[in-house]
């Protein structure tokens, strides 16, 4: 290997390090926005529920994660969007839940004797 190709290596690996770096650097800002951006979701949140509701809505996050973060960002728009005049009580909450709770499928199991 000549002093050349080493040097391009060199060149190659460095500038592999740098966009490294950088790739490491925009994840973490990312984080960081998320981050932020749940902090206000969970600021407008105990702005517009119940204490009721919103150990409700812990609780349903605790087992369904998914379902939850989509209940508070439902409920965040409707807040910033301004057709919220009251706080949600915990039985507003459990009406809000049924409407938006995917159906059920009912299964028969019949045995065959």
């Amino acid at each position: 290997m000549g002093d050349d190709e080493i040097a391009e290596l060199r060149r190659k690996r460095m500038a592999q390090m740098q966009q490294q770096a950088l790739d490491q650097q925009m994840m973490q800002e990312e984080m960081e926005r998320q981050k932020q951006a749940d902090a206000q979701m969970q600021v407008i949140l105990m702005q517009i529920l119940e204490p009721e509701a919103r150990e409700r809505l812990n609780t349903i996050k605790l087992t369904r994660p998914d379902f939850a973060r989509s209940v508070e960002q439902q409920l965040v728009m409707l807040a910033q969007s301004g057709r919220l005049k009251h706080k949600i009580t915990d039985e507003q909450l459990k009406a809000l839940l049924r409407q938006l709770q995917p159906a059920k499928r009912d299964f028969t199991i019949r045995r065959k004797g």
